[in-house]
């Protein structure tokens, strides 16, 4: 058991913005079905929604090796039935191991990436999901070209320091991909800090 609790991580954030997300993806999930969250991170967010939502199966992601072990330890301690184990899947690979799924789940992902893998993400919603399917994102967002904050700039700054292909995104931007692939803008929403929810449907 401790070598499986040391293998959880635990990021600060999530804390703070879980229940803000939540109460949007109550309202805009469906009330039975299978979710894909992609780039699931620690697993702290999959396991406080498939906690609070007990009807969705719960199917968590993510490309690192490290974050998958998190994932599953997390899972491993929380032991809730509608909690998937966790399955490893890069957005720009072609074929995704899951290939079917009512709702997708993207937070604090497009950002922290260079912009291929918010292409492979529409791409694989796009496949994926079926008509009226849910594409939920969450994060910091530029709207008609600006920061909407001056955090956010500076945010930005600091992850193109990192990596000059990453970036916050710009709404306008991002929905004009997504329709590429299908997907309409159904709702934007104002989060705490400054972020956003995007809330995609298939059409």
């Amino acid at each position: 058991m401790a070598a499986i609790a040391s293998a959880a991580l635990t990021s600060p954030s999530t804390a703070r913005n879980r229940e803000p997300i939540l109460a949007v993806l109550r309202r805009v999930l469906p009330a039975r079905g299978t979710v894909l969250e992609i780039a699931s991170g620690t697993g702290e967010h999959a396991v406080h929604c498939a906690a609070a939502l007990p009807g969705l199966s719960w199917q968590p992601t993510d490309r690192e090796a490290e974050a998958l072990a998190s994932i599953a330890a997390h899972r491993a301690e929380a032991g809730l039935p509608n909690l998937l184990a966790p399955l490893a899947l890069d957005v720009t690979a072609p074929l995704w191991p899951v290939r079917r799924a009512d709702a997708i789940v993207a937070i604090n992902m497009i950002h922290i990436a260079p912009w291929r893998a918010a292409e492979g993400l529409m791409d694989g919603a796009g496949r994926v999901l079926a008509p009226g399917g849910v594409l939920y994102l969450y994060g910091p967002f530029m709207e008609d070209g600006r920061h909407t904050a001056p955090s956010n700039a500076a945010f930005d700054e600091s992850l193109k320091a990192r990596d000059p292909a990453w970036g916050v995104r710009d709404v306008a931007v991002v929905a004009e991909l997504a329709a590429r692939h299908g997907l309409g803008l159904d709702e934007r929403v104002a989060m705490p800090a400054n972020n956003l929810s995007l809330v995609f449907r298939k059409r």
